[in-house]
């Protein structure tokens, strides 16, 4: 019998031949959740969803959005920022 977590369907299973014949179902494991702004929470787009695994196998450059902040805020947040940073330079 499979662990309980297995026994739903939002695992997607695959029969794998062993050595000795035998054929045994492996699970695979779940992608992780999509990554978010950290300031309004808004989807980010251009910063792939995979496990840790696959995302090293990757170049820094399609890792994440080529722009500071890139994968941490989302464009209007970073311009905003931005906006707030001069102003209070100015300001001093």
């Amino acid at each position: 019998m499979p662990a309980l977590r297995y026994r739903s369907r939002t695992y997607k299973r695959t029969f794998r031949k062993t050595p000795g014949g035998k054929t045994v179902l492996h699970y695979k494991k779940k992608k992780p959740q999509k990554h978010h702004c950290a300031e309004c929470g808004k989807l980010l787009h251009g910063v792939p969803r995979g496990r840790p695994y696959q995302i090293r196998k990757l170049a820094k450059s399609k890792k994440r959005p080529n722009r500071p902040y890139g994968g941490n805020l989302c464009p209007e947040c970073t311009r905003q920022f931005f906006k707030k940073q001069a102003r209070m330079e100015v300001g001093e």
